[in-house]
């Protein structure tokens, strides 16, 4: 299975006070799991944009997918298929969220009774 935490920079912003280690890092003895301090800016646990999973085309609509129509003639007979487009597509780009996420590496286990 693949994981979906970000691996962006090497740096994980929710490491430990010790630099991002493990109980095997250096220096890391005696020190417990919480949240990094920022060092310049605050990093907030949510998440408030995604990036788009849809495509316009030249007509400027909006789908997961698009097709059209082809007309192919077999033994005399004339019949429609339809092929996939993967030329000319715009990606949506980045979305805002209705509601705030919360980031997939923020390390608090959620629980509800």
């Amino acid at each position: 299975m693949g994981a979906s935490g970000s691996k962006a920079r090497g740096l994980w912003p929710f490491a430990s006070a010790a630099g991002g280690g493990g109980p095997e890092a250096p220096g890391a003895v005696g020190v417990e799991q919480g949240l990094m301090r920022p060092r310049g800016r605050a990093v907030p646990p949510f998440v408030f944009t995604r990036r788009g999973s849809m495509f316009y085309d030249e007509d400027g609509d909006l789908a997961h997918e698009f097709y059209e129509e082809t007309i192919v003639t077999k033994n005399g007979q004339k019949r429609a298929k339809l092929r996939r487009v993967h030329k000319n597509l715009i990606p949506q780009g980045i979305v805002k969220l209705d509601t705030p996420r919360i980031h997939v590496d923020f390390p608090v286990i959620l629980y509800e009774v």
